[in-house]
């Protein structure tokens, strides 16, 4: 089909839209399997030169429609004012755009060596652009990959023990992509494998369920849900300030470990935490040698280095039940405009989001603690939508995974539940029980194979139940990594490269 560039430009930005839609609060999921399709379309049969466009303006929809919520943080809470918030936000969307400007252009560019070549370059070239997404220095920013629009399906997101998030966005790319070439060819044949198809993969979600196994419970953690409101700034007696709601917190930890032993965790720091705070350490210690339990906490670490200068980190700290520190975790993957400021120099319009610190320092190595029967590994907050990163705990013997976050920030905005979408994908991912626990919601228990076995009301002070369990099992994704996107990376790679030569390859299509 000979499209216009204006309707060109429409089914780019209505896949933008498209896709968007299909996460929360939207939750239109069925949108994100024809939403690369309509991107597909777009670009078959452009003029190479003009193609790139259409990848751009597919970023640029997409953002604002997913991910709506960032300007608001960064406006309510990282004192940037409404314009350069907003700008912020079309500079993520543009950089997003800028990369599917690969996309669109290698889409156009084989279809000149005819359309079934382009279909099938484009499910492969769409998963390593989301590579790239993910891995780019600074910016790389995976919020709500493709494939996490299919993870409703519990029997599909089984595939992500072997492929990691990649297998799924490589299914839904595959599907728009056939959805696009049956478009596009007019043929029955192909409209009979495009229905064909989506049987399957309806059977698969609505009755493929039945045959994922139950995991084994032999636990119970006391996940505590702090419910502290956000706050810009913590003044230096905002412990004495809330020692009543640190008094209630204590005895709802103490009291559920008392009635049923198990490890008590607090989320990732929701208030000015830390063990440097004489009062603080006072009530941790408190804490595990009242309940008798391990007790893992976030807080904000102070660490002297050498020189005399003092460095901070947004860390976990595991307390034995004499109250002993025996493990902390350092969060490795700070958040950019939040946790520290890249570049400051140079973008001294830009203000730190976080509250108590102006920056944070990297921690160094994905370390494991011990507890009794198992081994954790713990990941703070926005570190869990880096599936390569998560992985990595249990490749170093984790046998149970927690998370712990503060999605205060984001209100009830769709970031919440977009976060435990992610957050479920790493569970299976890595064939782990996975512990949440939130200043706010969702605090949930997830098992090794996606399910949410327990859950906590958001907005409310309290405690959760956790069951879980140890496991000692490798994952294939925990064993190779993300295998297949550099597979999908390289075949990208040598099928653009065969456009090159001059004469049309035989069996492609229109």
């Amino acid at each position: 089909m000979n499209f216009s560039w204006y309707t060109r430009a429409l089914l780019a930005i209505a896949s933008g839209v498209a896709l968007g839609l299909s996460f929360p609060n939207y939750n239109l999921a069925l949108l994100a399997w024809i939403s690369v399709g309509l991107l597909v379309l777009a670009s078959v049969g452009a003029p190479p030169k003009q193609a790139p466009l259409y990848g751009f303006l597919h970023g640029l929809a997409f953002y604002p429609v997913c991910v709506p919520w960032i300007d608001t943080v960064m406006h309510k809470y990282g004192d940037v004012d409404p314009l350069t918030s907003a700008g912020l936000v079309l500079l993520l969307a543009a950089t997003f755009g800028l990369m599917l400007t690969i996309f669109s252009w290698g889409v156009a560019q084989v279809s000149r060596k005819g359309v079934g070549f382009a279909c099938g370059l484009a499910p492969a070239l769409w998963v390593a652009v989301e590579l790239l997404r993910t891995r780019l220095p600074i910016l790389g920013f995976p919020w709500c990959l493709s494939g996490y629009a299919a993870t409703g399906s519990l029997a599909l997101l089984q595939v992500v023990s072997v492929t990691g998030i990649y297998g799924l966005s490589l299914l839904v790319a595959g599907y728009g992509s056939l959805f696009a070439y049956a478009v596009l060819v007019r043929r029955g044949s192909v409209w009979k494998i495009l229905l064909a198809t989506s049987a399957l993969l309806i059977l698969a979600g609505t009755e493929g369920k039945y045959l994922v196994p139950l995991a084994k419970v032999d636990h119970i953690a006391h996940l505590v849900q702090t419910d502290f409101p956000q706050s810009e700034e913590y003044p230096s007696n905002w412990l004495q300030v809330h020692a009543a709601d640190m008094n209630e917190l204590e005895e709802i930890s103490v009291n559920a470990a008392r009635r049923t032993p198990g490890i008590v965790i607090w989320p990732e720091v929701p208030a000015p935490f830390s063990l440097q705070d004489l009062n603080f350490q006072q009530r941790a210690v408190r804490i595990a040698q009242r309940a008798d339990q391990y007790f893992l906490v976030g807080i904000v670490d102070w660490k002297l280095e050498g020189g005399g200068k003092w460095i901070a980190t947004n860390s976990a700290v595991l307390l034995d039940p004499s109250g002993r520190r025996v493990f902390t975790y350092d969060k490795i993957h700070l958040v950019p405009f939040g946790e520290y400021v890249p570049l400051r120099k140079y973008l001294t319009f830009a203000k730190r989001l976080t509250a108590d610190i102006s920056d944070f320092t990297p921690g160094t190595e994905y370390r494991v603690g011990a507890i009794p029967g198992g081994r954790i590994g713990v990941f703070i907050c926005y570190e869990s939508i880096f599936p390569d990163e998560i992985r990595r705990f249990a490749k170093g013997g984790a046998t149970l995974l927690v998370n712990i976050s503060n999605d205060g920030w984001f209100g009830r905005s769709s970031a919440p539940a977009q976060h435990l979408m992610m957050v479920r994908v790493r569970a299976v991912e890595s064939r782990r029980w996975l512990l949440r626990d939130t200043n706010n919601g969702f605090t949930v228990s997830i098992d090794p194979y996606g399910r949410i076995v327990a859950e906590l009301e958001p907005d409310v002070r309290g405690q959760l139940d956790a069951p879980y369990g140890f496991r000692t099992d490798e994952s294939l994704y925990v064993r190779f990594g993300d295998w297949l996107a550099w597979v999908c990376v390289a075949a990208s790679i040598a099928l653009l490269a065969l456009t090159f030569f001059k004469r049309p390859l035989a069996g492609t299509g229109a």
